[in-house]
């Protein structure tokens, strides 16, 4: 990522974003404090990404999105606004009404029970105009590997995922609709996902 982060800088390289699965492994991004890794059952991966603790693993849909503010909007949170709405975008297909909170970076969803948990995280860098990092949408991941941190650093609200709420859509499904969802998000397509 980085390499591309680089080529896409010196114009050498079209923007891109990667829709991958990773297996579980807990990251730590550059405001993660200690005491918030809670059993390090995971290998554990320091990333120079913004945010704190998060888990990424199978079911889970990480979207690494590098794109050229210089190209769009050379606005890092209008950037971060524009991952958020691919995401509500993204899941309102399916029926579910993702929510912005403030002081809570990500996605959220509210039960019948008034609970509010986070469905998606998110943690971007940006170097030379350029973004890298992105996304983590929890689709029907093992929702108990969660347990060995504290989400993102915020206690009092749990996560979930589209499984979790009883929709059926497959990995395919969401990414078809996040590349359905991509313009309406950020603009003109980048090159490839």
């Amino acid at each position: 990522m980085e390499k591309r982060v680089a080529q896409i800088a010196d114009g050498l390289a079209p923007e891109l974003v990667w829709l991958i699965e990773h297996p579980p492994i807990y990251t730590a991004g550059t405001s993660a404090k200690p005491s918030d890794l809670l059993d390090s059952r995971f290998p554990v991966f320091q990333t120079g990404r913004g945010g704190q603790f998060t888990y990424h693993g199978p079911g889970q849909r990480v979207a690494y999105v590098m794109l050229d503010l210089r190209l769009r909007k050379a606005d890092v949170r209008a950037f971060v606004r524009n991952l958020e709405e691919w995401i509500i975008r993204t899941l309102a297909r399916f029926g579910i009404a993702g929510e912005r909170r403030n002081g809570r970076v990500g996605i959220w969803v509210v039960h019948g029970t008034g609970n509010e948990e986070k469905i998606a995280a998110i943690g971007v860098r940006v170097r030379r105009w350029v973004t890298f990092h992105g996304v983590a949408l929890n689709i029907a991941p093992n929702l108990d590997h969660f347990g060995g941190i504290v989400p993102c650093g915020v206690r009092g609200h749990g996560v979930t995922s589209v499984a979790g709420l009883g929709i059926g859509a497959s990995m395919a499904d969401i990414d078809a609709a996040l590349r359905a969802e991509f313009e309406n998000a950020f603009g003109a397509s980048c090159a490839g996902t």
